[in-house]
């Protein structure tokens, strides 16, 4: 099992804040959005004297409220074609295990979140990756480079939209050139769609669920983590119209016995949330990009697309080795007691030597701490030693 980019230097990070440095953690998309009032408030209310098994599908007042959710955003499924998960994290690995037989292929734009790498290697299945660029700010790569990979052992295309770690939002017209190529070679297509509500510009997401001619093909993964900032739920969601795949997933997930009670809770109350909630959710995290962007194209050397979805942003930074780097802050730089975590971009990348200048970077700190995180990290780019530019 390859380690995590994101959490692998979190020893380092320990080390720091036992050292007394403070640690801005530009690392890890852990929203400090507060969870909405109404989930909070399910959880004190909560009168129960055990704390049982649910149903391996997840609890049917949950998923029927999370259909007619889905409803609402123009995804036309019932509560039958859900299955509750631990996180989003296992209905990936789900719906490839259901899927997918050891040795088999799958294809997705690269750079890709990073613990899709992990999921396959449990599966034994290997990834095949279509590059894309930061000189046009990651978007879709030409569909004819996804069909150049396509060989006998091909078995799906896997996309994140808005894509984690980019921030690049597919269009509907790009998602139909990917349903395109997914009709003509009969593959499955696993949509991660965690960041759906994480949409600027104007601009708003459109759902795989949507394509037509692939209904049976797409599968989709959610996950309450982000959108009500619930990552410690380990709630999410599988969706397909595929009935085979469900009764294959649901076996999985007997296997499992059940996803998390009060994590359900959380997540049927949450589905209450006002509409206003996420209106200021959604200016903050415009707000922080802004900032964001705006600042790290004032470092010399620093290249930071504008992300339109999700709260990353994949940085080219004036450095040999972004690994190195992001190890230096932790263990030899700090100003004034304080220094800054990043992801170096490597581990979200599959093709030796892509990304090694790159980090992701996300903003979900506060933009108070954001100016110092970044005004921390200009200063160390000025000192550290493996500069380049």
């Amino acid at each position: 099992m390859p380690a995590s980019p994101i959490r692998r230097l979190v020893p380092l990070a320990d080390k720091a804040k036992a050292r007394g440095i403070r640690v801005y953690h530009l690392n890890i998309g852990q929203p400090d959005i507060p969870t909405p009032e109404v989930a909070l408030e399910a959880v004190k209310k909560w009168t129960g004297t055990v704390l049982e098994y649910t149903n391996s599908a997840g609890n049917a007042s949950y998923r029927k409220k999370l259909a007619a959710f889905y409803q609402g955003v123009g995804v036309n499924v019932d509560e039958s074609q859900i299955l509750v998960t631990t996180g989003g994290s296992e209905a990936i690995t789900f719906a490839f295990m259901a899927t997918l037989n050891p040795g088999d292929e799958i294809i997705t734009p690269e750079p890709f979140y990073a613990n899709y790498t992990s999921f396959a290697t449990i599966c034994g299945v290997t990834i095949k990756t279509v590059p894309s660029y930061i000189e046009n700010n990651f978007a879709l790569p030409p569909v004819s480079e996804f069909e150049r990979l396509i060989t006998p052992r091909t078995k799906g295309i896997v996309i994140v939209n808005p894509v984690n770690p980019t921030g690049y939002l597919y269009s509907r017209e790009e998602l139909e050139q990917i349903a395109d190529i997914v009709k003509r070679h009969d593959l499955f297509l696993y949509a991660d769609e965690v960041y759906r509500e994480f949409c600027y510009d104007g601009l708003t997401h459109f759902s795989t669920l949507r394509l037509e001619g692939i209904e049976e093909n797409a599968i989709m993964v959610d996950s309450v983590s982000k959108r009500y900032s619930e990552c410690g739920a380990r709630v999410g969601a599988l969706i397909s119209r595929n009935r085979e795949v469900l009764n294959a997933v649901m076996r999985f997930c007997m296997a499992r016995l059940s996803p998390p009670a009060l994590g359900q809770l959380v997540a049927e109350a949450s589905l209450e949330a006002p509409a206003d909630y996420f209106a200021g959710v959604h200016r903050e995290y415009v707000a922080r990009r802004d900032f964001m962007v705006e600042a790290l194209n004032r470092i010399p050397g620093v290249v930071c697309p504008r992300p339109r979805g999700a709260f990353y942003a994949m940085v080219k930074l004036p450095v040999l080795d972004a690994d190195d780097f992001a190890r230096w802050l932790l263990e030899e730089f700090d100003d004034g007691g304080e220094t800054v975590m990043i992801a170096p971009a490597s581990g979200f990348y599959s093709t030796p030597g892509r990304g090694k200048d790159e980090a992701r970077v996300a903003y979900v700190l506060k933009i108070t701490e954001l100016k110092r995180a970044i005004e921390i990290l200009a200063r160390a780019l000025d000192a550290y030693p493996g500069r380049t530019r």
